[in-house]
Order: C-alpha cells, then structure tokens, then sequence
C-alpha cells in the first residue's frame, strides 16, 4: 500500500492511474473495517475525483497534489457530503459547504476519500468517546490510537490513504502520531484557516496534517497555510517554502528539566530523551535544560478555558435550529432538553456542565478570569524560553499507547495531554515524530516546539532528527 506521496508518484510514474491507487485503498478500508478508522467513505465521490484526476495527468494540467488520497477527520466540512463530529447530535448533517482547507487541497487536485472516526466534538484522548464506536490501534487492536484525531493516525499508519487531515485542540493530532508511530504537526495558531471546522474551543483549535514522513506533512502545510478572509484570527504572514530542507546550522536547544524528570514518564522514553540530547551535543548543537515551574497549570489551566469555550461553541446544536430533536419532547423546554440529553454522549455533557458553571455569575473572576491569566504567564514564560533557544524538545506523551478502558478516571485520561496542552495554551507549532520503539512493541512520538511561525525551522530540524537518529 502507498503510505506517502513519493510512494503515490512511483505507481503514478510506473503506469498505474489514480483510479486504480484509489481502488487499492477501498479494498485495504474494506479488509481493515474491524478497526472503526472510517466512518463513511466516499466511494462514489472519489472514483469520480480520480477519473478527473487522471484526465489532468493525460493533459499534463494536474496540481501538486495529484494522485494523494486524503481522509478527513469527521468535524471538517466538505461541501455535499456528511459530518457528525462522530456525534449523535449531527446524525445525518450534510454539510452546505466545504471548509477553507478542503478547497485548498481540491485544488491542487487530491481526491477525498471519507470522513474519519474521533472523539465526539474532538473531546478526548483515546478515541473511546465516539458515538460510533471506538477505533483500535492498528498496531495492536487491544489499545487505543490516542485521541481525538484516532481515526485519522490508524487511517495513515495502517495504509487506508495518504495521508488524513485532524484538529489538534490539546494534543489531538500529536498524541494520536506518537500512539500509532507516525507524523503529527500542530501549526500555529492562525496559520491555517479554521472556516469550516466545527469547533471545540476557538482560540485553541487548530487543523494539521498526520502522515508517514516529514515531507508530506510540510506540503499539505505549504498548500493549507495562508490567509483566509473566512477566518479573522487567520494571519496574513506569508506561507514560507516549508518543503525546501537543508542540513540544519547549529541549534540552541532547550529540554523541560520538569518533564523530563517527570515520575510518570516512562522510563524508555526519558531513555530515549537522553540519547538524542547527547546525541545532538556530539554534533555540536546547544542542548540546555530549562525550568519551566508551571508543568502542572497547564492541564488544569486548558480544562478551565477549553470547556468555557465547549459550552458556548455548542449551544447552538439544540434540536431547534439544527442536530437532533427528540421524538419523545412535549413543548419548547423539553425539545432543547430532551434532545441534548439524547444526543450528546456522557464526555461531552461532562465538558458543557464544567464550562458552563466556570461561566457562572458568581464563579467567572475566581475560574475562567483567573485561567486566562494564567494562560498569560504560560505565554510569556514560552516567549521568554524562545528569545534563547530556537526549539524546545519534549516527550510527546509520558507513555506509550494503553489498552482500551484502562484509563476510567476522566482525570487520569487528561493528564494524558500534559506535554501537549502546552503548545495549544500558547500557540506555538509543534510535532510529533516517530523516534521511539517501546520495548513492549509500541512506538512513541519525541516532540519539538519553535517559536510563533516557525514552522519551516521547525520541520527541517525534525526531518534531520528522523534521519539522524538510530
């Protein structure tokens, strides 16, 4: 199965036509339906895309993308096609429109292939909470794929397409990479347009790419990136040339000495930090630790705010306007009752109750004020590590993958995005790449930070981290 573009462009270039690789992808969904990765897919839709597709080839007209196979995660829209946000509250919704980055791609001639299982409303981090059922990790079907973007990591881990396309709002495409062994980016905030998006928490959300290499991941970025007058908190910076790598200059480099002497970090993983901090001082890089006294804000912190957001971002699906409307309500209060009771699931209701009393008259100053306060020194305190170094290096998640329900304790399941949140609360860009291979058969992701915008930097040196490290 193709697992990357330059795999795509090998068969293309050996005579196969984007018919035939997309046919060889709707066999292996088919054969690895067990796995709950696709919610829908677009048969129809995306044999007639490919059909287009190849006639642009025989023209010599195709875009960039041509012959790439994308599966979307399932709270991104596509103009005519069906979006649940894996929830019962949108059971059947056709979207009216596509988002801004779906167009982007369609553009430059990837087809779309379906819509991918996650979290309910992306709040999770197991993809234990979806409506549909649960995802397994292809990689080992007693675990789970991380969350919320589960879907779109096993779709790409286990050949299903290309590459997918999920929303990281704490960790939610970085944590699902290091759980499945693939390549999660978080952008900046802003860099990429969230029209579109159904949304979780506006000022965290952020879409990105998961795939099998560095190389993928910076041309989805390249042609996703950019200005959209759609989105007002998109930036008009310029979309750099994230796909030219170079042999990276000497770095300054700065470790978290709190997370890395983290008891609950497994020890393989801290094993694995301290090769690759040693490694880079052989090659002459700065690598520094630094403290950063606010590891055990952040979760607290992004629950605080996320759920403020969640609770005023899903007002809207009541039953009224639009999403499901209970059968069984008398009169308007039990239609709005009913019908949210009915349609969404236990976490999401869990997540609406705290971010409406964080809201609450009396209960605002003392939580949502204070959290936002706090995010400001979280902010600050990143500005000031960045005005040093050029990246931060991190774990990605303190283990590796664990078996389904063995994480009951929605506590517990939080602290499961403690090295995650931190890029969400500030902004910054962040990946996730593949380094590690646990002892007991699992891989897990190392991830970096830059600063604001950096991202070019950013994925140069984690490409040259791939091909450095044993």
């Amino acid at each position: 199965m193709y697992k990357t573009f330059s795999e795509v462009k090998q068969a293309l270039s050996a005579g196969r036509t984007v018919v035939e690789i997309v046919s060889d992808y709707l066999s292996a969904i088919e054969a690895n339906k067990e796995l709950n990765a696709f919610l829908e897919v677009f048969e129809t839709t995306v044999l007639h895309q490919a059909e287009a597709v190849d006639a642009k080839l025989k023209a010599g007209t195709a875009g960039k993308l041509a012959g790439v196979v994308i599966g979307l995660k399932d709270n991104i829209c596509y103009k005519g096609h069906r979006v649940s946000a894996s929830s019962k509250i949108l059971e059947n919704f056709e979207s009216i429109y596509s988002a801004t980055i779906v167009e982007r791609l369609l553009a430059e001639d990837a087809v779309i292939i379906g819509r991918l299982n996650c979290d309910e409303f992306a709040m999770g981090s197991s993809n234990e909470n979806s409506a549909y059922g649960p995802v397994k990790n292809n990689l080992r079907l007693s675990h789970v794929p991380g969350g919320s973007s589960g879907g779109s990591a096993v779709a790409v881990s286990a050949g299903l397409c290309s590459v997918a396309l999920g929303s990281d709002t704490g960790g939610s495409i970085r944590q699902p990479a290091s759980f499945t062994g693939t390549v999660g980016l978080k952008p900046t905030y802003g860099r990429i347009s969230r029209y579109g998006l159904i949304a979780y928490a506006s000022s965290f959300d952020q879409i990105g790419p998961l795939t099998n290499n560095i190389e993928d991941s910076a041309l989805l970025l390249e042609i996703m990136a950019g200005k959209d007058p759609m989105d007002s908190t998109s930036t008009s910076r310029p979309v750099e040339n994230y796909t030219a790598f170079s042999t990276p200059s000497k770095q300054r480099i700065a470790y978290l000495k709190e997370a890395l002497e983290n008891e609950n970090v497994d020890a393989e993983v801290r094993e694995l930090l301290e090769t690759i901090i040693a490694q880079l001082r052989a090659e002459g890089h700065t690598v520094e630790p630094v403290s950063f006294p606010y590891l055990d804000y952040l979760v607290p912190t992004y629950y605080v705010l996320t759920t403020a957001e969640a609770s005023s971002n899903l007002s809207r699906f009541d039953g009224v306007h639009y999403g499901h409307r209970s059968s069984q309500a008398q009169g308007v209060e039990e239609t709005y009752v009913l019908s949210r009771t009915e349609g969404f699931g236990p976490e999401v209701k869990r997540r609406i109750m705290a971010g409406t009393f964080v809201l609450s008259h009396g209960y605002y100053d003392a939580y949502y004020t204070k959290g936002m306060k706090v995010r400001r020194v979280l902010q600050d305190k990143t500005k000031a590590i960045f005005a040093e170094y050029d990246l931060l290096l991190l774990p990605t998640t303190p283990t590796t993958a664990f078996e389904s329900g063995a994480v009951n304790d929605p506590i517990q399941m939080y602290l499961q995005d403690i090295f995650t949140v931190h890029a969400n609360l500030t902004g910054n860009p962040a990946i996730s790449i593949p380094l590690g291979h646990h002892s007991n058969g699992l891989p897990f992701g190392i991830q970096l930070m830059a600063d604001a915008f950096k991202e070019h930097e950013l994925l140069n040196f984690a490409q040259h981290l791939v091909a450095t490290t044993p």
